[in-house]
């Protein structure tokens, strides 16, 4: 009788356990779709314009699509991943501060992120200006750089968009007000569609018309955000322009170096790699092969960075609040549904990969070409749909650094060499460039795994709170309060 009442106990005490887990992993769950999914709506509309102008530039000529690709992939690419890299502290650090109830300190990291980030893009923008002897200079082919050089003026408006886009989207989804981000990116993408229809079909002004678009559905998200931050919608974290924000840079001027380091040693991976096939026999067709392909992984992983921007917010968050626990439960319950979605494109393009070259290209060639990668394209979008979540979670505990060692060895010891060495000596051409690709993300996700079950998330709070009371500034209400009280 005894043992039958131990068993039913048991029984009971399992039952109850499971329902909890279950009831945990729901309300993780809210917590992370509630940032993810309007991340991935703004980051796949905003990328989408960047594939959509392809494709049409790609129905003007092959060789102002080998140019567009060139310019997006490697002068875009360097840019921006220096960009998205320094603006990761401020994901880092408006996440912690939220999670510590530092509000006002919110509004003033997003204006140092402006200040570092304007005064980068003003430095690095001869990588545009001069494009086409950079090219020229690189070994590409003349007639492609030229056409690159043209249409890099154009992105450079496009770039200055992305300064306060990015940093703004990272201010807004550690409060969980990225929803407007959502909409704004869905609206950018109809009006880039009819806008691209009208210029370059309708009144025929070609690559202009096409970069022309470009920009102004670029801009049109970066007005809406002023327009909300600006107009009263931030109440808490956004107390107007403050002489604070140029105050103590030099802390956040090093984890913003840092973050850079981060994303552009993972960025400018994926750019050589397309230089590279620059010099292959057929270097218009190898380019733009490659980066079809890589503009597909790119769509998809945008999908994928907005469950990294979730992992950023939970685990900085999380960590604000000094709660170890709940940060470990978080990566489970983001890893899981990660690969979920990973796994679901890897079927898809097992399935439809000797189909995707006609959404960009009618060239037969290069359609064939995106065909002969659609099996290792499927793999490397599996891969996709772990390292950036893993990323993500380094950048929420503010560890970018281990990440850009990790990074370094990974793409430019291991996977550059092997993707040369298949690419020329084994004359396996894109192919062989595109394994050594997949072998570096491979090692990579392999080595952020383990240092993500090995990190100690006790001793990472203790860090964190120490970060928080270091660089806090107390707000005007604070100091009034304070007034008052004495």
């Amino acid at each position: 009788m005894d043992n039958s009442i131990q068993e039913t106990l048991l029984i009971s005490s399992k039952t109850e356990q499971n329902g909890d887990l279950k009831g945990r992993i729901i309300e993780e769950s809210k917590k992370i779709w509630r940032v993810a999914m309007p991340g991935i709506i703004s980051r796949v509309s905003s990328f989408g314009t960047i594939v959509i102008t392809q494709s049409f530039i790609g129905h003007i000529s092959s060789l102002d699509l080998a140019g567009y690709a060139l310019v997006q992939t490697l002068s875009v690419r360097f840019v921006n991943g220096i960009l998205i890299g320094m603006s990761s502290a401020t994901e880092t650090l408006c996440g912690q501060a939220f999670g510590a109830k530092q509000y006002n300190m919110m509004g003033i990291y997003l204006q140092r992120s402006w200040f570092i980030d304007l005064i980068t893009l003003t430095i690095l923008l001869p990588v545009f200006i001069f494009a086409t002897p950079i090219f020229k200079l690189l070994g590409e082919e003349e007639a492609i750089a030229k056409s690159a050089g043209y249409i890099s003026l154009w992105f450079i408006p496009f770039i200055y968009g992305l300064v306060f886009s990015l940093t703004i989207q990272m201010y807004l989804q550690a409060q969980q007000k990225n929803m407007v981000i959502a909409w704004l990116s869905v609206f950018q993408f109809v009006i880039h569609i009819l806008l691209s229809w009208l210029l370059v079909i309708v009144l025929k002004l070609g690559i202009s018309g096409a970069m022309s678009a470009l920009c102004v559905s670029t801009w049109f998200v970066v007005l809406g955000e002023f327009v909300y931050i600006f107009g009263g919608w931030c109440p808490e974290t956004w107390k107007g322009f403050t002489i604070a924000a140029v105050k103590d840079l030099l802390p956040v001027v090093k984890l913003s170096i840092s973050s850079g380091v981060m994303i552009c040693l993972e960025l400018w991976y994926y750019a050589i790699l397309v230089l590279l096939a620059g010099y292959m026999k057929n270097a218009k067709v190898s380019i733009s092969a490659f980066s079809i392909c890589l503009n597909i992984i790119g769509w998809i992983i945008m999908m994928i960075i907005g469950i990294m921007g979730a992992a950023c917010v939970r685990v900085a968050n999380e960590l604000g609040r000094g709660d170890a626990k709940a940060v470990k439960f978080s990566i489970k319950v983001l890893m899981s549904t990660s690969v979920s979605i990973g796994l679901f494109f890897w079927i898809l393009c097992l399935v439809f990969g000797s189909k995707i070259g006609y959404l960009f290209t009618s060239e037969e060639e290069v359609v064939q070409s995106v065909s002969d990668l659609s099996l290792l394209l499927a793999f490397t979008v599996l891969l996709g749909s772990i390292f950036p979540v893993l990323s993500g979670v380094a950048v929420g505990a503010g560890l970018q650094t281990k990440v850009a060692v990790i990074n370094l060895v990974c793409f430019y010891v291991i996977g550059l060499p092997i993707g040369a060495v298949l690419g020329y000596v084994t004359n396996l051409q894109v192919k062989g460039i595109w394994i050594g690709m997949t072998s570096g993300v491979a090692t990579q996700t392999l080595a952020l795994s383990f240092m993500t079950w090995r990190t100690n998330w006790d001793e990472e709070v203790s860090i964190t709170s120490a970060r928080l009371k270091k660089w806090y500034l107390e707000s005007s209400d604070e100091n009034k309060t304070s007034d008052q009280v004495f």
